[in-house]
């Protein structure tokens, strides 16, 4: 049998429906041999019994049984093929995940090269052969490899779709287009794509706005997160600086409570020295006494006349004692001691409170530099940035849009559209000056009226100790001291712009409620010369953070 099977080719061995060595092979009364599973799976598929390969018809289905002679040839032949295929296997590519993989092989799949849309299977190299060399089935149609290849038959006619239905929108098959579509408006399913590829454009620019708008949620999405992060850096830095602040005015009222015992207590250690003082006393001259009344008692006893003579005096004298009609020891008084202790503390936490409060805006300090294209012809601009001052002598520099050309002021060359910033200025030395915040737009030729409705929202002092709010109307400004350095702090988004004595961590004045649309510029306006008297600079300081 081994050497018979030798002189055999594969081709003899292979059923001719599954294209696959015989597996319970049968032989139809026509000669011909398939698997009896194939050629059953066949009839059961049509109307009548027909050999495939002669298509010889039979009327009445034949009762096949397995050739044993054949079925015993075919297992050497298998047994044979498997083992090459084990020796050569590693040449083969074996089927990956992702893969098709050949619909034939057993065990080991490899990957497949090929389809078959009249066979409905994919093919390894091996078993692609007989689509190569069989003239029968060289007239299949193969395409690359592809997966579920049931779903491009039709499932009615079990015919391959290869026409598209304009009328219905869907593919259909050869026998669709006679019988159920057969008035239709049908074409191949080729031209019916090429029609469809007309319209890439129209979906390219489709698919190009969608992009855009997953972009534009993207990036809205990122600036969401990025406002979460800052709210959290916010709320850590605000939790820092109130823990701060509360620890603070904790040991305040327990340092207050504790002045407040100590000098309780150290009223009530007086008062107890100075009993304990008047009853050492008391307690001495009782002693002088007794002893002067034994020295009378044993006298008036002693029967010596010229001794009770002699003695009498010095014992008839009174007694070196201290009058103690008018002293006594009085409770302290501690009426107002608490009170007093309470407007400390008061004053003391109010302190605290100025300071921790300058301190948290401090924290949005920002580099503010002036910017020589703004400043009026009559002002001198140190190298830095950094001072300011007018000198009565006007330069001659282009009036360009950006220059004030009546007023003395001059802008920061910094702006800011959101966010929080702070920045402080000496006005040390100075008789008048104004400072404050602008907006982008504000007038910077002829007279300028300073209110927040002309996008002004400043401070000023005049005549050396008046001090104004520009707001709607001037508002006159009380301080108890003249500042030195003041501090300006804008919180864009809340609409708040404040000002602040740095050295006295003393609120001056808020703009509250302000509407800001456009960028704003820290604004600087050193005043006239006034021959010398207030020749003094502004200066923009760096900002030390309160202790």
């Amino acid at each position: 049998m081994s050497a018979a099977s030798c002189l055999l080719t594969e081709d003899q061995f292979l059923c001719s429906i599954c294209l696959d060595v015989f597996t319970d092979p049968v032989s139809t009364p026509c000669g011909h041999n398939f698997c009896k599973t194939c050629i059953t799976k066949h009839w059961d598929k049509n109307d009548m019994s027909q050999c495939p390969s002669c298509k010889k018809i039979f009327n009445t289905r034949p009762e096949l049984e397995v050739n044993t002679l054949i079925s015993e040839m075919a297992a050497q032949f298998r047994k044979s093929a498997q083992q090459k295929s084990s020796s050569s296997s590693s040449d083969k590519q074996v089927s990956k995940p992702g893969e098709d993989p050949c619909d034939v092989c057993t065990g080991t799949k490899l990957k497949a090269l090929k389809s078959c849309l009249v066979c409905l299977a994919s093919y390894c190299e091996t078993h692609l052969e007989p689509h190569l060399t069989k003239s029968g089935l060289k007239r299949h149609q193969l395409i690359d490899p592809v997966e579920n290849l049931e779903g491009r038959m039709c499932t009615k006619h079990d015919k391959l779709l290869e026409l598209f239905c304009k009328t219905d929108q869907m593919c259909i098959c050869m026998l669709c287009s006679d019988l159920d579509h057969k008035t239709h408006e049908v074409v191949p399913l080729k031209k019916e794509y090429e029609g469809k590829s007309l319209l890439s454009f129209e979906l390219g620019k489709k698919d190009a706005e969608i992009q855009q708008m997953i972009q534009k949620r993207r990036l809205k999405i990122q600036e969401m997160k990025r406002s979460v992060e800052l709210s959290k850096k916010d709320a850590d830095r605000e939790i820092a600086a109130g823990v701060q602040v509360f620890s603070a005015l904790k040991e305040s009222v327990e340092r207050s409570q504790a002045e407040l015992i100590d000098t309780i207590k150290e009223k009530q250690r007086e008062t107890e020295k100075q009993a304990e003082d008047f009853i050492k006393e008391l307690e001495q001259e009782m002693s002088v006494l007794e002893k002067r009344s034994s020295e009378v008692e044993q006298l008036s006893q002693s029967e010596d006349h010229l001794h009770l003579l002699q003695s009498f005096p010095s014992l008839n004298s009174a007694p070196p004692t201290k009058d103690w009609t008018g002293v006594s020891v009085l409770p302290p008084s501690y009426e107002g001691t608490v009170v007093r202790a309470v407007n400390q503390l008061e004053e003391t936490l109010s302190k605290q409170m100025k300071k921790a409060e300058l301190k948290r805006v401090q924290q949005y300090a920002v580099d503010v530099t002036l910017d020589p294209d703004t400043a009026h012809p009559d002002l001198v601009l140190s190298d830095d940035g950094k001072q300011v001052y007018d000198s009565d002598v006007r330069k001659k520099l282009p009036d360009n849009p950006e220059r004030f050309d009546k007023c003395a002021n001059v802008l920061a060359k910094q702006s800011f559209s959101s966010g929080r910033f702070y920045f402080e200025v000496q006005v040390k030395e100075k008789t008048e000056w104004t400072l404050g915040v602008v907006r982008e737009s504000i007038n910077r030729k002829g007279e300028i009226t300073l209110t927040p409705e002309d996008g002004y929202w400043t401070i000023w002092l005049r005549n050396e100790n008046e001090y104004s709010a520009l707001a709607d109307t001037e508002l006159s400004l009380s301080l108890k001291c003249q500042p030195e350095k003041v501090g300006v702090f804008v919180d864009y988004e809340e609409g708040l712009v404040s000002f602040y004595d740095v050295d006295a961590a003393a609120l001056i004045y808020s703009f509250t409620g302000c509407c800001f649309t456009q960028k704003l510029y820290p604004y600087f306006g050193p005043c006239l010369n006034d021959g010398g008297k207030n020749s003094a600079p502004l200066i923009i300081c760096p900002v030390n953070h309160t202790e």
